[in-house]
């Protein structure tokens, strides 16, 4: 007893709150990469640091000295490695994925609907039935102003007939992909990463693998009009979704997947968010329809 009672004498409240965010770290470091080949390479980098433990503890200083060599140079290559981890990891923290400030869910209410949600899953249908290979971005959180500039800026008004003008084959941008932010389509003929992660046994083309690509590394959502088959299927967070047949699953899916118009999208319920969303309306203060007129009369 005596013993426990010195060493709770010697804990104090800095150490409990070091174990506790040391501990948080690591738990969101491993649901980052669950799932994807840095798991692998990670068990790899262990067992190494393990043997050379071993090698230590038995005096076997040549393999001890080897393994101290390889142990240095992955230790060096490991921020190259896990790049795209890297990435993803960034990136939800500066939209706000992480340290959320209540668990209810509030933030991920499906909406009851949306117009431009229902003008995709209509346009995905009809390019389904035509055959036409198709690929619509729906842009999140994450911006993807790079991937739009590798194709044609358009700007333009969300609509069924833009789109299906768009896929039309053997038009110019029928190959590349197309990002459409809220009810604007922002660009056509865009370039997409390829997918990073070790593709599934089911067979996929390349509009598959560009669509698991970008979502592996952005929040968005991508729908995939397959161009042999017709079939329909959605990628989300680097995974694809099973081939959907029916209209009304796809439009309450895309619901379930994707957040509001930004007009429409309720308060962050994020430390990071909010801190975010408080600058940029400090930076970019709301114009009411007074100020304007008040504008207009001077």
């Amino acid at each position: 007893m005596d013993v426990v009672r010195q060493l709770l004498g010697t804990v104090g409240l800095p150490d409990v709150i070091d174990v506790v965010a040391t501990s948080i770290l690591i738990y969101y470091v491993l649901v980052l990469i669950r799932g994807t080949r840095a798991v692998q390479i990670l068990t790899g980098v262990l067992v190494l640091v393990g043997l050379l433990g071993l090698a230590n503890v038995l005096h076997l200083y040549l393999l001890g000295s080897i393994l101290q060599v390889i142990v240095v140079g992955a230790a060096v290559t490991l921020p190259i490695v896990f790049q795209p981890e890297l990435r993803r990891a960034l990136e939800q923290i500066g939209r706000g994925g992480f340290f959320h400030l209540s668990a209810d869910g509030s933030s991920q209410r499906v909406r009851a609907e949306d117009k431009s949600i229902a003008i995709l899953a209509k346009t995905a249908f009809l390019l389904s039935r035509a055959k036409s290979g198709a690929l619509i971005v729906i842009e999140q959180q994450s911006g993807l102003k790079e991937f739009a500039e590798s194709g044609t800026m358009l700007g333009a008004r969300l609509s069924a007939e833009l789109l299906l003008s768009i896929f039309v084959p053997r038009s110019p941008l029928h190959d590349g992909a197309t990002i459409v932010r809220d009810d604007v389509v922002e660009a056509a003929g865009c370039f997409l990463p390829l997918a990073d992660r070790p593709l599934a046994e089911r067979r996929v083309g390349t509009r598959h693998r560009a669509a698991m690509g970008l979502t592996e590394q952005t929040d968005a959502v991508v729908i995939v009009v397959s161009e042999e088959s017709g079939t329909i299927s959605i990628a989300h967070e680097g995974k694809l979704s099973r081939p959907i047949e029916d209209e009304t699953r796809l439009t309450r899916l895309l619901l379930a997947v994707t957040r509001p118009p930004r007009a429409h999208r309720m308060p962050p319920n994020d430390i990071v968010a909010h801190l975010r969303a408080r600058w940029f309306s400090y930076r970019h203060p709301r114009t009411t329809d007074g100020d304007r007129q008040a504008k207009l009369r001077a």
